[in-house]
């Protein structure tokens, strides 16, 4: 059975398959973990592509600042200030559940701040690096400007290493959310594997450690 895809039973959930319950939760936690990538990827990259231009200034201090800050700072922390100051304090934002697009807000910036900060100084690193190579030295002595030399030369190369980094980033935020989830409350199969690690319920824990590793290995040939 587990060759064709069937993981059996649960064994807390006695009325519920393993597959029943991946059908049930996982397209939550995709739609969560999809939404953290692009947060992380859209703020990560033009925050290290800003430092790398500016460097030594004191737009690359704050910037890089602000990522040693995001990197240092795990989810779990990030979420429950964000619920006090932006739900309780503010009421701008639910505070739990998954019923509307509002509701994926919060969440969405707790998830992906931690990651975003890890591809800001990838990009910063790959920008600083490439702004040695040789080509980036000719392009400048043939008079283009600098930020023709930044974005249509310096970009393109420096911009692997977040390429690279992007396969098993999408592979952790699309399944290892479950701290997040367990904090807003989100019926993703975050819970569902924290649940069953806690009560033994092998054939769940199998059945989801065998998805994040099929993402994982997809995802990686992809990229």
């Amino acid at each position: 059975e587990l060759a064709h895809g069937d993981f059996g039973p649960s064994l807390k959930y006695r009325s519920h398959t393993v597959n029943d319950i991946i059908a049930q939760g996982l397209p939550v936690s995709l739609t969560l973990g999809l939404l953290g990538f692009c947060f992380a990827q859209a703020l990560g990259i033009p925050l290290g592509f800003y430092t790398a231009a500016r460097r030594g200034q004191w737009g690359d201090w704050l910037g890089s600042l602000f990522a040693i800050v995001a990197f240092c700072v795990p989810a779990f922390v990030v979420g429950p200030l964000l619920i006090m100051a932006f739900a309780i304090h503010w009421r701008l934002f639910p505070a739990a559940l998954w019923g509307s697009p509002w509701h994926a807000v919060l969440p969405t910036i707790a998830l992906g701040l931690y990651f975003s900060g890890r591809v800001a100084r990838l990009m910063r690193e790959g920008m600083l690096s490439t702004l040695h190579e040789g080509f980036i030295t000719t392009a400048r002595a043939k008079g283009l400007s600098e930020t023709a030399v930044l974005v249509k030369h310096a970009f393109r190369l420096a911009v692997l290493p977040v390429v690279s980094f992007s396969g098993p980033l999408l592979a952790d935020l699309l399944t290892g959310s479950f701290v997040v989830e367990n904090i807003f409350h989100i019926p993703g199969i975050g819970v569902f594997l924290v649940n069953s690690s806690l009560n033994r319920d092998y054939p769940m824990v199998v059945g989801l450690v065998l998805l994040y590793a099929v993402l994982l290995v997809f995802l990686n040939l992809l990229v």
